[in-house]
This record gives structure tokens, sequence and C-alpha cells, in this order.
């Protein structure tokens, strides 16, 4: 496995409750990283030998301010390089964003703000406008990530690439708050797992329950319970029991594989993906978690 990249989701906790959002992210959200956990997984990292990027997501990492700028820090001084995730609420100003930002310059190699009209009703915010100004004053790189609101069939994105914004994958929240509104393609169609390389993934999440994510809501391993290094020493794609379905013919294996029961048509691959899998979390409950990346003990 070629891991380079750990995504940290610092919180599953986020002001918004955006319909488009993998992980179900919302006020009322639990789970958070705390600062002791963080320095054991980059440590764990650097052990690793293989990872060069570190990234902070959530939920919104901003939320646990302290706990974010440690964690950059940190990560900085282990010698990985850096970004973060955001939705950007912070940058009321561009003073105000600079205030934000002057303790992570030096540090943050890159940073990327979601905005659109499912985050603030627009497609470009203030506040995203605040934070590249002060990007660009503070020598931070910095892009936006827009997802375009659903209105048909579009392209997916290149394997493995984090989510720069273009078409919704219907996932998480938006497999059922935004799923009905684009024409669905017959099921038999999705025979791969268009977004990443399962059988050598080069970036997994990380959350804060230690579960580590090949896709959210796809585990590989606790890294609370096994060390990162066994972890990946010890993935099998093809013996994972969600995970091999999907190597040898996408979500319609897996539906195939297990008879799982299912609609003539779906809005994408990762719709039939997450429908699939949450009808088999009581089958494979270590494979397929935790309860919030599938909307349960959610408010």
């Amino acid at each position: 496995m070629s891991l380079s990249g750990l995504h940290i989701l610092l919180t599953y906790r986020c002001i918004f409750r955006c319909d488009h959002c993998f992980v179900w992210g919302s006020p009322d959200q639990q789970g958070v990283f705390t600062r002791a956990a963080i320095h054991q997984v980059l440590d764990q990292a650097r052990t690793l030998g293989t990872i060069e990027w570190v990234f902070f997501e959530g939920g919104e990492p901003f939320l646990y301010y302290p706990i974010l700028v440690d964690g950059v820090q940190a990560a900085a001084a282990r010698g990985f390089h850096v970004g973060v995730v955001t939705n950007g609420y912070w940058g009321t100003t561009a003073d105000d964003a600079r205030a934000w930002l002057e303790p992570l310059a030096g540090r943050l190699e890159s940073l990327s703000a979601s905005t659109d009209e499912l985050h603030y009703g627009k497609r470009v915010s203030a506040e995203s406008q605040h934070i590249l100004e002060a990007c660009r004053a503070l020598s931070i790189p910095a892009d936006l990530i827009v997802c375009d609101l659903p209105e048909g069939v579009g392209q997916p994105a290149r394997r493995g690439a984090m989510v720069e914004g273009g078409s919704i994958m219907y996932r998480g929240r938006a497999a059922e708050t935004l799923a009905a509104k684009v024409p669905p393609i017959p099921w038999e169609s999705f025979n791969e797992c268009p977004h990443e390389d399962l059988e050598d993934p080069g970036r997994v999440h990380l959350d804060p329950m230690g579960n580590l994510h090949l896709c959210q809501g796809l585990v590989m391993g606790n890294l609370f319970e096994r060390p990162l290094s066994e972890i990946v020493q010890s993935y099998r794609p093809k013996e994972h029991p969600v995970v091999g379905p999907l190597v040898r013919g996408g979500p319609a294996e897996l539906v195939r594989r297990y008879d799982v029961p299912h609609a003539d048509g779906y809005a994408d691959a990762c719709h039939l993906c997450f429908a699939a899998r949450r009808s088999l979390r009581t089958r494979f409950p270590a494979e397929l978690a935790p309860d919030p990346m599938y909307g349960e003990a959610v408010a």
C-alpha cells in the first residue's frame, strides 16, 4: 500500500448541516480528537514512513481552534506537509481571517475553504473571499471547494483526489436529501468505484474514534486498537468482506455478492454503494462504521 496522505477528521461537529455532507456534520454531532490522540497519531504516521501529507478536516476543525493549531504545528514539526479543509465561518473580515491564520503561517501548505449555495446560499461567500485575501497576505496556498447544485449526471473526480468541487457524490446525507433530484441510472452499470483506488489507496481518513476509513464509512481498521503500520501491512483488499466485492465489480457486485435489496436505479455509484453498505452494517459492524457516518445516533 502506497499510503501518502492522512486526513484527520478533527471532529464530526459543524456549525452547518449541509445536504451534501459525507459525514453528516451538524451542531449535534459528537466525536472530537484530543491533543494527546493527535500526537499519538502523528507519531504513528511518522513511524510508517510513507505519509507525506496530513490534512485536518471535519466537521469543522476551526471549532476546536487550540487543538487545530497545536496539531498543525506538531505535524509540521514532524516534517509533514500540512493542509486544512474548512467551511470558513470564521472569515468575518480579512483582518479577522488573518488573525485566525497567523499562528499557522509558515507551517500550513494548503488551505481549502468550502463555499457554495449548499453552505452559504451563494456560490462564493464573503467569508471565503476574506480567507483568500488573508492567505495571500500570509503566503499560505489556498483554494475554494465549490460543489454544483444537483441538476443532472456529473463527471466523477479523479480517483484518490480531494474533492475540489464539481458534481456532488451521493453518499452520506446527500443520499437522503439530494439523490432524488437527479435522473436514476440502472444499478447494474455501477461496476467500479470511480473515486478511490481500494486496492492501493493513497490516502485514508481517520476519525476521533480511531476508525481508519478507505472511504467515509468503509473501515480498514482502528488505529487506537492496532498500530497504523500493522493495519497497513496486514491490509488485504480482496479478503476484506466489503472491499473485496467492490474491487471485483464495484457497488453492483457488492449488491450481488450479498443479495442486497435494491432499487432499479441510483444517482451515482456512491449512492448505490452507500445504500448497500447501510443494509450490511449489522453483518459487518467493524468494517462499516461508525454510526455517525451512516446518519445514526445523530440528532
